[in-house]
């Protein structure tokens, strides 16, 4: 059954192969497998993609991508934050969808079998662990996670807002007045009162060493390794080398 619902959302899209009964005895004979999810996947949810086909996604007239860098976080803490706060909102209004729950349901099958599903996504909204998986190497952080700028703790918070100051800053409107808020008002550190950001992986920033080495120990083990939601070409460079000819796209 399980075989079913996982090629069900692998190839629902005309690009990837129909080969379901060879994908069927790939999986059948596989003991370790893994699953690289990009930004793809979390788009049936209704949550923007920032690249490629579709993400023609403005913030109040600005290209996220030139938010979402520490030079931005640098020189305008508040807009930063007020981008997140908007990206945390908006996550909250969403759900998982069937592909996050057919892996979730997945891991415990395949669990019961003796045979591991390890989830490796690029996504930051959380959609994989709230759907049940709990197997889950997040390359580019958790928007539900801050990190100090001081001591560096990471913590969980969901708190909606984050902030007082952010109550009512969410709107992506370009007609949406910008009122800087004062850095000393924006989240801070429950131990040492420094600045809080976003526990995400921005642009031109390197993954956190533990997570590359978590994400390479299970490429190196895997016997099957899925890519879903994300175009082939575009999987992270330090990954293209160790997928091997059992990659299923």
């Amino acid at each position: 059954m399980i075989k079913l619902f996982i090629c069900k959302y692998l190839f629902s899209s005309k690009k990837t192969s129909n080969n379901i009964d060879e994908f069927r005895k790939l999986l059948a004979k596989s003991e370790y497998i893994i699953a690289i999810s990009g930004a793809g996947i979390s788009a049936e949810s209704g949550i923007p993609t920032f690249r490629g086909i579709g993400s023609n996604v403005l913030y109040r007239n600005y290209d996220p991508m030139e938010i979402l860098t520490p030079q931005a976080f640098k020189r305008d803490p508040s807009l930063v934050w007020e981008f997140h706060h908007y990206l945390r909102e908006l996550v909250a209004s969403k759900h998982p969808n069937p592909a996050h729950k057919t892996l979730a349901d997945a891991e415990k099958i395949l669990a019961n079998h003796g045979k591991k599903l390890i989830v490796i996504t690029q996504n930051i909204d959380g959609f994989h662990q709230t759907a049940g998986s709990s197997n889950v190497v997040e390359l580019h952080g958790n928007l539900f996670k801050t990190r100090c700028t001081k001591c560096h703790t990471v913590e969980v918070n969901r708190d909606s807002p984050i902030c007082e100051a952010l109550r009512g800053k969410e709107m992506p409107d370009i007609e949406a007045v910008e009122t800087r808020i004062p850095e000393e008002k924006l989240p801070r550190c429950m131990r040492c009162k420094g600045l809080l950001r976003p526990h995400v992986v921005w642009f031109g920033e390197n993954l956190e060493i533990d997570v590359l080495e978590s994400a390479h120990f299970h490429l190196e083990n895997c016997d099957l390794c899925l890519v879903i939601g994300r175009a082939s070409e575009s999987i992270p460079s330090v990954f293209k080398e160790m997928l091997g000819s059992n990659t299923v796209y």
